[in-house]
């Protein structure tokens, strides 16, 4: 890749993307190409996770309520990715702020590389929400590595994204493992990462070699803790959606449950009856339910159904890579779909006795890229945000957290490093270089840190490097 990255490296040098006009260019073009390509691209989504094609007759229980052409959760998160008309003033305001109110010297990483997942290969949320748009937002060249495993969306990627953005500072590279890890032995000035945990230590190991700056966002098990006296329906309506969203493949999807014995007989009917009620009485035949990405996948989660007691669905298909909408019960920490990220629609639910054991339970473990809490309370909401630690929090829904450009999104410990969204996107990809511009005057002021040092300039030193304390307290 030596070539395709010096060519990228030419176009930096030669200023290219530093011009405010360039960046919000690229940024129409990216917008062009989601809003151009949107049919391609759910098409695309729809062969690599399966999806059942909602042109084709619907189930007896639902009558049609959307054009035959949308794939409803991929639709979604493809809407939710269109640039928005203020795209181009944020960008302005904030590269003012990076370049002058702050007293700042604007520099960029020159060349940075985007490894991405295939489970949301269209990230959820506005524009900002792209790693790609950071990176255009902050002036730098790109190389992005969509993932082999969503094989119909990296051909789209890597035929039709460069079609729409110049060439010459942006790059698509279609690779498998072995390639991958040759390409990130060349030397990059940044790299995002976002997979699991196992593959990100790798990739940070390679960024190491060259002292390289990486964001790292790899998920993980995003515990939910469902208190006493909330309402069940309402919890059990938000925990069905964001469990079994993308059939469950979906970084921040709540990973398992905790709550009281009594909460969870109360929650078993309820998640019941939201799951009829968004998929219908037989999920495999819901357009709106999709498939386990891949055969590898699919064995590895269907193997997690081993642990507990199916208390819901549990039905499986390896022709179709379907596996139903479940709920387990009677599991215990030690059981396998305990000891690692689900990434599959499958929800394990643990009873504790109090809120004091739930975050025992959830501190004893990685610290997780989300943490969800319904409750009724303002008191255990606060205790919750108080006394855990993970890379986002929200309470009484799930996932909705990542859709905020105002909320800067990424992980703590295993579940990651960094972050971006919104302004945290322009700031991942830029560097704010501190800049002292002086003039060539006055230059007897400079005589007390010119030697020769004398005893009588030690008092006037002191007083000049001095640092006073001033009062926390001010005054609005």
């Amino acid at each position: 890749h030596a070539e395709l990255l010096g060519r990228l490296r030419a176009a930096w040098l030669a200023g290219k993307t530093r011009p405010l006009e360039h960046r919000v260019a690229q940024l129409e073009a990216l917008g062009r190409f989601l809003d151009e390509r949107k049919q391609e691209i759910l098409e695309a989504t729809a062969a690599d996770m399966g999806k059942v094609r909602a042109s084709r007759p619907g189930p007896p229980w639902r009558a049609p309520s959307r054009p035959p052409e949308t794939l409803p959760s991929q639709d979604f998160l493809l809407r939710a990715s269109l640039p928005c008309p203020g795209a181009g003033c944020a960008l302005g305001h904030w590269s003012r702020s990076a370049l002058g109110s702050l007293g700042l010297g604007g520099s960029f990483p020159l060349l940075n590389l985007q490894l991405r997942l295939w489970g949301c290969p269209w990230a959820a949320g506005p524009p900002s929400n792209l790693p790609r748009t950071g990176g255009s937002w902050g002036g730098n060249c790109a190389v992005l590595k969509p993932s082999e495993v969503s094989r119909t969306v990296e051909k789209l990627v890597a035929e039709a994204l460069p079609r729409y953005l110049d060439q010459d500072c942006f790059a698509v590279v279609t690779a498998g493992a072995e390639e991958t890890t040759r390409l990130l032995q060349n030397k990059f000035d940044y790299i995002f990462f976002t997979g699991s945990p196992a593959v990100g230590r790798t990739v940070m190991a390679a960024a190491a070699r060259h002292l390289t700056p990486v964001t790292l966002e790899l998920g993980g098990k995003n515990p939910c803790y469902v208190a006493d006296g909330c309402d069940v329906r309402n919890a059990a309506r938000r925990l069905a959606w964001g469990r079994f969203f993308n059939a469950g493949q979906t970084c921040v999807a709540p990973d398992y449950l905790l709550c009281s014995p009594e909460t969870r007989e109360e929650l078993l009917p309820a998640l019941r009856e939201a799951i009829a009620e968004f998929y219908g009485p037989d999920p495999q035949q819901s357009p709106d339910f999709g498939r386990i990405v891949g055969e590898r996948q699919f064995q590895r989660v269907r193997a997690l159904l081993s642990g507990g007691r199916v208390a819901i669905g549990g039905q499986t298909d390896a022709g179709s890579r379907y596996i139903a909408p479940t709920v387990l019960v009677d599991v215990q920490p030690s059981d396998p779909v305990m000891q690692e990220e689900i990434f599959g629609p499958i929800l394990p639910i643990l009873t504790v006795s109090s809120v004091e054991d739930a975050i025992a339970f959830i501190n004893s473990r990685d610290r997780p890229l989300a943490l969800y809490v319904f409750s009724s309370s303002k008191k255990v909401v606060k205790q919750f945000l108080e006394q855990t630690s993970s890379g986002g929090f929200c309470a009484n829904d799930t996932i909705m957290q990542i859709t905020l450009t105002s909320l800067p999104f990424g992980g703590i410990g295993q579940s990651g490093l960094g972050r971006y969204h919104g302004r945290s996107s322009f700031d991942t990809f830029s560097h704010q270089r501190s800049a002292l511009l002086r003039g060539g005057g006055r230059e007897a002021l400079n005589r007390l840190r010119y030697p020769p040092y004398a005893p009588r300039r030690l008092p006037l030193l002191r007083a000049a490097t001095e640092t006073r304390r001033r009062p926390t307290c001010t005054l609005l």
